[in-house]
């Protein structure tokens, strides 16, 4: 039976509905599953483009590892990176330290939506960022779409990114 999330802008008031993807990624849909409701600061993506994501504290009992990467993701996808404080410390990014919950030798989750065409996971510190896709949306990626593309020009701050579970399965 395949499950479901809720991807909400809090602030915004506008949600999409994700497929899990069981099968191709079973770990990091297994781990973000088990770890919901969670919720953080939006943040919109500098590099790769149709992206916003939010930053929340490591939370599987065992590292999901890589399984069903990406670094091209297309609009619907939802993404699981994993990262050391340090892969986020240069300045340039913008994330003070403690700011985001995290200090330098924290293990950091995260969780991205894409939201449109042509992105491409790289990171001029890091190189290739590939990222688990772990869900899809089926319903609402419209709506989404518009609030995402808010966030890039009228900004983040005060909005929030929730992910939580759809206990009834979607018509759509």
């Amino acid at each position: 039976m395949p499950r479901f999330i809720k991807v909400t802008l809090e602030s915004r008031g506008v949600s999409c509905i994700a497929r899990l993807l069981d099968d191709e990624a079973p770990r990091t849909a297994s781990a973000v599953w088990n770890a919901l409701p969670l919720s953080s600061q939006v943040f919109h993506g500098k590099y790769a483009r149709n992206e916003i994501y939010n930053f929340i504290p490591a939370f599987a009992e065992v590292e999901p590892g890589k399984e069903n990467t990406t670094i091209t993701p297309i609009p619907g996808d939802l993404c699981y990176f994993a990262f050391d404080a340090d892969d986020l410390g240069n300045p340039g990014y913008g994330y003070g330290e403690g700011e985001e919950g995290f200090g330098p030798s924290d293990k950091i989750i995260d969780l991205a939506l894409f939201y449109g065409r042509n992105n491409l996971l790289i990171n001029g510190d890091q190189g290739w960022v590939p990222g688990n896709v772990f869900g899809a949306v089926v319903e609402g990626m419209e709506e989404m779409a518009a609030a995402c593309q808010d966030i890039w020009m009228g900004g983040a701050r005060g909005e929030t990114l929730s992910f939580s579970r759809v206990e009834d399965t979607p018509q759509a």
